[in-house]
C-alpha cells in the first residue's frame, strides 16, 4: 500500500527494454553510416575539384568549362568522373610526396596545483573584509604563479562608469589617477562590460585602449573578466601581465573566470557606493517608482527580475504598466500586468530580440535606445509585427521599458523618406506669389549643394543645364508656367563641383479658385544610372552582333577545313590482308563542328596503321588541333614504333607543341602476315570485335590517359589475334552518347546491335549509323576492318 506522496516507478517488461535498445542501436548504426558516407562524398568532391584545377591550368578555361570537360572526358574514357579525376591528379602530381614533420611540446600545469591555488585564494577572499584585500589576495595566491604582476577590480556604475574598488601591483599614484573612469571611455574593462564576456588582449599597446598601468605594462597582456550576482554584472576584474599573452586563452580562461567570481560578494557591498536595491526590495521604493512611471507621457512598463535557483536570472515579471501603455497585440493592461515577459511576449526570446536587450541592460546598467525596432507578438497564435521606438533603463535592480508604437503617419513619412533616398528623388515646391522655394534634403544632394544653401528657382534651370538642353527646358517651363498643365523633361545637370548628372524633372501647377497660378510642385530624379545602362546595352548589342558574325565565319572555315581533310563519305580501302571502310558523319549544326578524325595507312614495314581520335571542343580550334595530331601521328608511325610508344610521343606533341589541345584516341598496328593486332588507348572508348561466329565483345579497358592533359604518361599496350572473317570496329562517342543514360549502357546496346547483325563490313557500318540513338549532335566517326583470306 502506498500513500499519495509516494511514487512507484513502473518498469517495462524485459522484452520491451531489449526491443527499445535494439531500435536505438539500429538508429546509431544508421546515423554512423550516414556520417561515413558524407565524409566519403566530401573526399570525392575535393578530388574532383583538384582535377578541375589541373584542367583549368592546362586549358586556360573557366571553372564551369573545366567541370564540363571533366564529365565529357570521363564518359569518353568509360570511367566514372571520380576515377578519371584520380587519374588526372595522380599524373599531374608526378608521385612527388613532401614529408613534413613538426613536433609540438607543451607543458600543461597539473590540476592539483590549480585547485590548490584557487582554494588558497578563496580562503583569503573569504577572510578579507573589503575589495582592496580581495585584490591583494588573488594576486598573491593565484595570479603571480600564472605570471601576472597586477590586478584591478572595477565597480560598474548604473550610468556605465567604472570606479576602482581595489587594486594590487600598481603604485599609489597610478591607482589615484585611475580611481574613476567616466561613461563612454573605451577601456579593456569597459569592453568586457559591454560584451558581457571575457576579453583577452595579447598586448595592451596593440589593442590601443587606455587603462591603469599603461605606461609600465603597455607591452604586456591584459585579461578583463566581468563578475556579478543574480544575473547582474556589477564589476570587472582586470589582470595584467608584463609579457605578451598567447593569441588563445587555452586552459587558463576558466581559472581566471573563477578568480573573478571571488570578487563579486565584496563589490556588491562596497563602501564607496550604496548597493543596488534588489527586485524584491521595499514596497515604499517600488511605490515611488510606480508613481514616477505613471507620470510619464510615454507608454512605460516596469519589469522586475525573476531569479530561479538562487542567483540565476530566468525571466522578468511585468510589475506595472502605466495608462499610456498600448500592448502591440491590442490586449488590455489587466492581462499583461503580473505575467512573465516570456508568457506575454514569447517571441521576444528570439536571437538578438527584445529580451536579450533587456538582459544586457539589467546586467551592465548601460541604457539601450533603438528607433523603428521590429517587435513581433502572438495574437490568437497569429504573429503580428509592429515598428516601435524602444528605450530600456535599469533602476536599482528593476528595468524600465518604454515602447512607443509608430502610428501610420510616422510610418508613411519614414517610408517616403527611404523611397526618395533609394530612388534618388528630390521634391520641391515653389510659391509663385511669395517666391518661397522649399526643397527636401535629397534635392540638395542631387544639385551638390550644402543643406543650408539657397534653393534654385525653375527659372534658373537652363543656367545649370547643358546648353544643348535649353530648347527642351524652354518647352517644359512654358507648359507648366504659362499653359498651367503638368509636364516633364530630361536634361544634363552641370553642377558647380564639375559633376554632370542626367536628371528627369516632373512638375505640376497649383491654381487657386480663380484659375491663377499660385505654386508649382514637382520632383527631380537622378536617371544617370539608367542612361549609362542604356548606352552600355547599345554598345553590347553592337559587340554581340560583331562577335556573332565572327563566330559564323570561324565555324564555316572550320567546317571547310574538316571536310577538306576527311570527307563525310569514303569508299572501301583494300590493303594487304584486310579490307577497311570508314563512315564519317559531321555535326548537323555548324557551330558544333568538332575534332573527330581517323586514319588508315600502310606503313613502310608492311604493317597497317589504324587510328581514331576526338579532340575536345568545337570550332576552328578543334579542327586545327585535329589536323596537328593526325599529321603528327602519320609522321611518328613511320618510325615503326608500337601503338603505346606512338601515343606517348603524341601526348608530348599535344602537351608542348599545340595550343593546349586535349584529345582521346585509339591507335592500332595490324600485321597482315601474323594477323596480330597491337593496340593502345588514350582515354578513348575501347574497340568492338565481331568474331566470324557472329558473337561481339568489347576489348579490355586498358590503362591510358587522354592526350595533352599531363606531361608524362605511360600507356598500356594489348594484343589481339584475329582470324579470317573477324571485324574490328573503332568509333567515337558521337555514335552512342546520350544525355539520359550512362555511357556504359550505350556501349552495351552497341555490342548487342553488332552481335545481332550478320552482313558484310560496309553494311555493318551503315547499320550502326542508321540505328544510332545518340542525341548530342556531335561528330560521328566509325572505322571498321575485316580480315581477308589469303593473308
Amino acid at each position: 500500500m502506498t500513500t499519495e506522496d509516494e511514487i512507484v516507478p513502473v518498469l517495462p517488461p524485459p522484452a520491451e527494454v531489449s526491443a527499445n535498445l535494439a531500435r536505438l542501436a539500429d538508429t546509431v548504426a544508421r546515423l554512423r553510416g550516414e556520417v561515413d558516407h558524407a565524409h566519403a562524398v566530401a573526399d570525392g568532391r575535393a578530388l574532383i575539384e583538384l582535377a578541375k584545377g589541373v584542367l583549368m591550368e592546362r586549358l586556360h578555361c573557366t571553372p564551369p568549362d573545366a567541370a564540363m570537360q571533366l564529365e565529357t572526358l570521363a564518359e569518353r574514357s568509360g570511367v566514372t568522373p571520380l576515377e578519371f579525376a584520380a587519374d588526372v591528379v595522380g599524373e599531374a602530381a608526378e608521385d612527388r610526396i613532401t614529408e613534413v614533420t613538426q613536433e609540438f611540446l607543451a607543458r600543461a600545469e597539473g590540476e592539483e596545483s590549480v585547485a590548490v591555488r584557487l582554494r588558497t585564494a578563496e580562503s583569503g577572499v573569504l577572510a578579507a573584509g573589503d575589495t582592496q584585500r580581495v585584490a591583494e589576495s588573488i594576486l598573491e595566491h593565484a595570479l603571480r604563479p600564472l605570471g601576472a604582476t597586477a590586478v584591478a577590480v572595477w565597480l560598474a556604475g548604473p550610468d556605465g562608469s567604472l570606479t576602482l574598488a581595489g587594486s594590487a601591483g600598481f603604485s599609489a599614484e597610478e591607482a589615484a589617477r585611475w580611481c574613476y573612469v567616466p561613461p563612454g571611455v573605451a577601456t579593456p574593462a569597459r569592453s568586457a562590460l559591454i560584451e558581457r564576456d571575457t576579453v583577452w588582449l595579447p598586448t595592451l599597446v596593440a589593442a590601443g585602449l587606455p587603462s591603469i598601468g599603461q605606461h609600465t605594462l603597455s607591452g604586456g597582456g591584459r585579461v578583463t573578466v566581468p563578475t556579478g550576482t543574480g544575473g547582474r554584472i556589477i564589476g570587472v576584474v582586470e589582470m595584467c601581465w608584463p609579457e605578451p599573452l598567447p593569441a588563445e586563452p587555452g586552459r587558463q580562461r576558466r581559472q581566471l573566470e573563477a578568480l573573478a567570481e571571488l570578487c563579486a560578494h565584496t563589490l556588491d557591498t562596497w563602501d564607496g557606493v550604496v548597493a543596488p536595491v534588489a527586485a524584491n526590495g521595499s514596497g515604499d521604493f517600488l511605490g515611488e517608482l510606480v508613481d514616477f512611471i505613471d507620470g510619464l507621457h510615454d507608454p512605460a512598463v516596469l519589469l522586475s527580475p525573476c531569479l530561479d535557483g538562487g542567483d540565476h536570472l530566468s525571466d522578468f515579471r511585468i510589475h506595472h504598466a502605466n495608462v499610456r501603455f498600448a500592448d502591440p497585440g491590442g490586449r488590455p493592461r489587466s492581462r499583461i500586468v503580473g505575467t512573465r515577459m516570456l508568457e506575454s511576449y514569447p517571441l521576444a526570446a528570439e536571437e538578438s530580440g527584445l529580451l536579450d536587450k533587456i538582459q544586457r541592460v539589467y546586467a551592465t546598467g548601460e541604457p539601450f535606445r533603438a528607433d523603428s525596432m521590429a517587435i513581433t507578438t502572438l495574437v490568437d497564435q497569429v504573429p503580428l509585427t509592429v515598428l516601435t521606438d524602444v528605450s530600456v533603463t535599469r533602476f536599482a535592480g528593476n528595468v524600465l521599458l518604454i515602447l512607443r508604437i509608430q502610428d501610420d503617419a510616422a510610418k508613411l513619412a519614414v517610408l517616403l523618406q527611404h523611397a526618395q533616398r533609394l530612388g534618388r528623388i528630390g521634391g520641391f515646391e515653389e510659391n509663385v506669389v511669395t517666391g518661397v522655394i522649399t526643397w527636401n534634403t535629397e534635392l540638395f544632394s542631387l544639385y551638390g549643394l550644402p543643406p543650408n544653401a539657397t534653393p534654385l528657382s525653375l527659372h534658373d534651370l537652363a543656367a545649370n543645364a547643358h546648353p544643348d538642353d535649353a530648347p527642351a527646358i524652354g518647352r517644359f517651363l512654358r507648359a507648366v508656367l504659362h499653359h498651367k498643365r503638368p509636364s516633364s523633361t530630361a536634361f544634363r545637370l552641370q553642377r558647380s563641383d564639375g559633376v554632370a548628372r542626367h536628371i528627369r524633372v516632373v512638375a505640376e501647377p497649383v491654381a487657386d479658385g480663380r484659375g491663377e497660378l499660385v505654386a508649382v510642385r514637382g520632383a527631380y530624379q537622378d536617371v544617370s544610372s539608367q542612361h549609362w545602362t542604356e548606352v552600355a546595352l547599345a554598345a553590347t548589342r553592337d559587340r554581340l552582333a560583331e562577335t556573332e558574325q565572327q563566330a559564323i565565319e570561324r565555324n564555316r572555315l572550320a567546317l571547310q577545313l574538316q571536310h577538306a581533310i576527311m570527307p563525310p563519305a569514303k569508299g572501301p580501302i583494300d590493303m594487304p590482308g584486310l579490307r577497311a571502310a570508314v563512315r564519317y558523319r559531321p555535326a548537323e549544326k555548324e557551330h558544333l563542328v568538332g575534332g573527330d578524325w581517323y586514319d588508315a595507312v600502310a606503313l613502310p614495314t608492311g604493317e597497317v596503321l589504324l587510328c581514331v581520335g576526338d579532340v575536345a571542343g568545337h570550332g576552328i580550334d578543334a579542327a586545327t588541333g585535329m589536323v596537328s595530331l593526325r599529321n603528327a601521328l602519320r609522321g611518328l608511325a613511320a618510325t615503326g614504333a608500337g601503338p603505346a610508344q606512338l601515343l606517348t610521343w603524341l601526348n608530348l606533341v599535344a602537351y608542348h607543341l599545340t595550343d593546349h589541345v586535349t584529345a582521346t584516341a585509339v591507335t592500332a598496328v595490324y600485321d597482315p602476315a601474323s594477323r596480330r593486332l597491337r593496340w593502345a588507348r588514350a582515354g578513348h572508348l575501347p574497340p568492338i570485335v565481331r568474331h566470324r561466329d557472329g558473337t561481339a565483345t568489347t576489348l579490355p579497358l586498358i590503362r591510358g590517359s587522354l592526350l595533352g592533359a599531363v606531361r608524362d604518361v605511360e600507356y598500356q599496350e594489348d594484343e589481339l589475334q584475329l582470324a579470317e572473317g573477324d571485324i574490328l570496329l573503332i568509333y567515337t562517342d558521337g555514335l552512342i552518347e546520350r544525355r539520359d543514360r550512362p555511357v556504359q549502357d550505350s556501349v552495351s546496346r552497341l555490342v548487342t546491335l553488332v552481335d545481332g547483325h550478320g552482313g558484310g563490313l560496309e553494311h555493318q557500318l551503315d547499320t550502326l549509323l542508321t540505328y544510332s540513338t545518340a542525341d548530342t549532335d556531335d561528330d560521328t566517326c566509325v572505322v571498321g576492318i575485316e580480315v581477308q583470306p589469303g593473308s
